[in-house]
């Protein structure tokens, strides 16, 4: 899918779920902790597309989201599909095929998932604000190339950054307590598995069983039939499917506040 269908479909997942556990489990969240979950997770379903990388030097080529931050987000880019290959290689089986780029291998599993959820909820505990603000300003940038791209790209990186550092820095002076949000973590990594999911509906597919082998293959791509995959950039994903996530979004964040808004109507009248 595309970057845009990512990140819409990560803020619809965490509306939703934050809208359940408020009226199932008495969750409460406050609306600057809503509104942080759902930037995390928007950007965290377009965290693993920064394994397709482009030419750093010319700062062309790559994921939209790898031009994030300009050259700097292009490199880690470049980075992150190095690893990507190099785990590849080191764990590929007879079956699995020759590869010259590691983009839909090692960021596109589950374990990596619970890695990047477990490893941001072991920095905001052990650094506390400031590692949420760090985490913050990255998750942000990409919520902000995944849900305007169009904006994004007119943008520039300049632009994205300076809003990201805003918001970041905004969150910073009216965060509670000493250690962040606990959520954030969790938030990351929801994102990162709707990423997974979303590219399980296009026909390329993706290794979610990985390390598990399948046929003497480590990195079996596993997907809904042909028949019925989304093509990326058809119609089905930009209108159809953005649409439904945009609405579903929309009825969470109603239900999310209008209570609220409600009650205080009531005691002011």
């Amino acid at each position: 899918m595309m970057g845009p269908s990512h990140a819409l479909s990560g803020a619809a997942v965490w509306l939703t779920g934050s809208w359940a556990l408020d009226q199932f489990a008495d969750y409460h969240q406050t609306p600057l902790a809503l509104a942080v979950g759902t930037a995390v997770c928007a950007g965290g379903a377009l965290f693993p597309d920064l394994d397709l990388s482009g030419k750093v030097t010319s700062n062309q080529g790559g994921a939209t989201v790898a031009h994030t931050f300009g050259v700097v987000s292009l490199f880690l880019a470049e980075v992150m599909e190095k690893i990507s290959l190099g785990v590849y290689y080191a764990t590929k089986l007879s079956h699995d095929p020759k590869r010259n780029n590691g983009h839909r291998t090692l960021t596109h599993t589950l374990p990596f998932t619970a890695l990047i959820g477990w490893g941001t909820t072991a920095l905001c505990a052990h650094y506390g604000k400031w590692a949420v603000v760090s985490i913050l300003f990255f998750m942000i940038g990409l919520a902000l190339r995944g849900l305007f791209d169009k904006w994004a790209e007119r943008a520039g990186w300049v632009i994205i950054t300076i809003v990201s550092a805003v918001a970041a820095w905004f969150t910073f002076v009216n965060l509670p307590g000493d250690r962040g949000y606990p959520l954030i973590g969790t938030a990351v990594a929801v994102g990162s598995f709707v990423h997974i999911l979303g590219d399980m509906i296009t026909k390329a597919g993706v290794p979610i069983l990985w390390p598990i082998p399948i046929k003497r293959r480590m990195w079996t791509m596993i997907g809904v039939p042909n028949s019925i995959a989304l093509r990326t950039g058809s119609k089905a994903e930009t209108v159809v499917l953005r649409t439904a996530m945009a609405i579903i979004a929309v009825l969470a964040a109603v239900g999310l506040v209008a209570p609220a808004l409600l009650q205080r109507f009531n005691i002011e009248a």
